[in-house]
């Protein structure tokens, strides 16, 4: 098998990892006011530092930051776009676990400007990682994409008097996110990944009836989420890899949709302009391997075989068995392997234990030095 050098890697991670205890201390504090925000700031660096040197030692080659100064993967982004604002409505999303089912209300956003980008969002979080990672990293960067922003509000949460016809709307978005995919390469930033819930969702048939409530189209939803995706690396610096990460939710443990990716695998494959895409295969949520027979030469999938959702630790003999399965429809040479998601989508955590999760991610580098000798 041919070493990968460059991203994916052939044992990579999805991005978000458990904050430690201390950096939970801080935000409470800080929240009360009896800390400032350079005192935040030397706590979340000097976490960043330690998470860092984790997954030197462990043996990957990308690293994050563990999103450790954001408190969840997408609203921290998603609010410093211009023309988007929180709304007073709470969003309801319904997630599901082993033992019940568990609410997350968030608040929710509105477009009630021109939407733009008037800095580079998380570029000082970019520099400070790339400052501190050494010659064996690869510093990636995670952004949610374009899809996040209107996929759970639709049509009601753009405003018809800013956006009365909502191509406008997905122009504006998609230029607002070159612009930041262009500030991101400046940085010097070679690994993108833009986190889309959208494209995995679209699989279940009760997503797609939630998307025609809104008044979308719950069949060419995911082709029109494409489109601003590729709209927004059209013009992709040369050297910066992209890819996308697709789940069914992850909060505490808990998911939200199931179903396989064949709905929207075809155009997922070959018309999203990506080079790799990761993708959650940990249980029989997520479906058969089947879809991956559209994958075209050239492209990489990024297998989630390990949960991140529960600390039990996945035998390198079960996962070298589905690694075999996943071959029978696309060349072993474009898979890699990772978790199925993050470790902490939101600041909560997964329920696993830091030492749980650091043993999944060094059974991902033994996995695949056994599979493809990186």
């Amino acid at each position: 098998m041919t070493v990968r050098t460059t991203p994916p890697f052939r044992a990579d991670h999805v991005g978000s990892l458990l904050r430690p205890g201390e950096l939970h201390r801080a935000r409470e504090d800080f929240a009360k006011g009896t800390i400032g925000a350079d005192d935040l700031k030397a706590v979340e660096d000097r976490c960043i530092r330690d998470v860092v040197a984790m997954q030197r030692e462990v043996g990957l080659r990308s690293a994050t930051d563990g999103e450790f100064r954001r408190a969840s993967w997408h609203m921290d982004f998603i609010y410093q776009l211009d023309g988007i604002a929180r709304s007073d409505e709470k969003l309801h999303v319904k997630f599901h676990n082993a033992a019940g089912d568990i609410e997350f209300s968030p608040a929710g956003l509105k477009v009630d400007g021109k939407v733009g980008l008037s800095g580079t969002i998380f570029g000082d979080h970019f520099t400070f990682l790339k400052s501190i990672v050494d010659s064996s990293q690869t510093p990636k960067q995670t952004i949610p994409s374009p899809s996040m922003i209107y996929y759970r509000g639709g049509r009601r949460a753009v405003s018809e008097r800013v956006y009365p016809d909502l191509e406008d709307f997905y122009t504006d978005l998609a230029a607002a996110y070159a612009k930041e995919i262009a500030g991101m390469a400046e940085l010097g930033c070679t690994y993108l990944q833009l986190d889309d819930t959208s494209l995995a969702y679209l699989n279940d048939p009760e997503q797609r009836r939630l998307v025609a409530e809104m008044g979308g189209d719950p069949d060419k939803q995911h082709v029109r989420n494409i489109k601003t995706m590729n709209a927004a690396l059209a013009g992709r610096p040369e050297g910066l890899t992209v890819t996308t990460h697709l789940c069914r939710g992850n909060f505490r443990s808990s998911w939200v949709a199931s179903g396989g990716y064949d709905f929207v695998a075809d155009a997922l494959f070959n018309e999203l302009n990506v080079d790799g895409y990761f993708l959650e295969f940990d249980d029989e949520r997520s479906g058969g391997f089947e879809p991956l027979r559209f994958v075209p030469k050239g492209k990489y999938v990024v297998l989630g075989l390990v949960t991140t959702k529960r600390g039990e630790l996945e035998s390198v003999d079960s996962l070298r068995r589905r690694i075999d399965e996943a071959a029978r429809y696309v060349d072993l040479d474009q898979l890699c392997l990772s978790g199925q998601c993050g470790f902490s989508s939101t600041e909560e955590g997964n329920d696993l234990t830091p030492d749980e999760q650091k043993a999944k991610l060094e059974r991902i580098v033994e996995t695949a030095a056994l599979v493809w000798g990186d």
